[in-house]
């Protein structure tokens, strides 16, 4: 399969550099005929992934940069998020669905990304992450 080389954002850890990360991948998926579906999935992906990056990796510090590397062809978007913090074992987040975590924001963006996206996988040391959706792949249903 031919795959569309990556293009690179590098962004300061202000979560006001979002937009145009947004809108350059997703004006291009969009262009690609992707769904309706699968840019809410994107977008929301994306959105909790640079969050991330910027909260929890970065700390909110504004000298840090989030480097965003993405491709985006007729058959899939890929999109890598990584910050420059000491990174996290995403095993170790507290499952989000469990009753006692109901009310703990931690962990919900990244049982996100991995519903919403076709793969999800996270480098060795938690600060880089590695997300496709494929063109066509539906989200799964409550029947699957």
């Amino acid at each position: 399969m031919h795959e569309s080389p990556m293009s690179k954002m590098v962004i300061p850890s202000r979560l006001t550099e979002l937009a145009k990360v947004q809108e350059a991948i997703i004006q291009r998926a969009q262009a690609l005929g992707y769904g309706k579906e699968e840019i809410f999935a994107i977008r929301l992906s994306l959105d909790e992934a640079v969050t991330n990056a910027i909260h929890h990796g970065n700390a909110d510090d504004p000298d840090k940069k989030v480097t965003i590397e993405y491709a985006v062809d007729a058959k899939a978007v890929r999109i890598t998020v990584t910050d420059e913090g000491k990174g996290f074992c995403p095993d170790d987040l507290p499952d989000p669905t469990e009753e006692a975590n109901l009310a703990t924001p931690h962990g919900r963006g990244v049982m996100l990304m991995s519903v919403y996206m076709t793969d999800v996988h996270y480098n060795p040391c938690g600060n880089s992450i590695s997300m496709v959706k494929r063109k066509g792949c539906k989200l799964p249903t409550k029947e699957d």
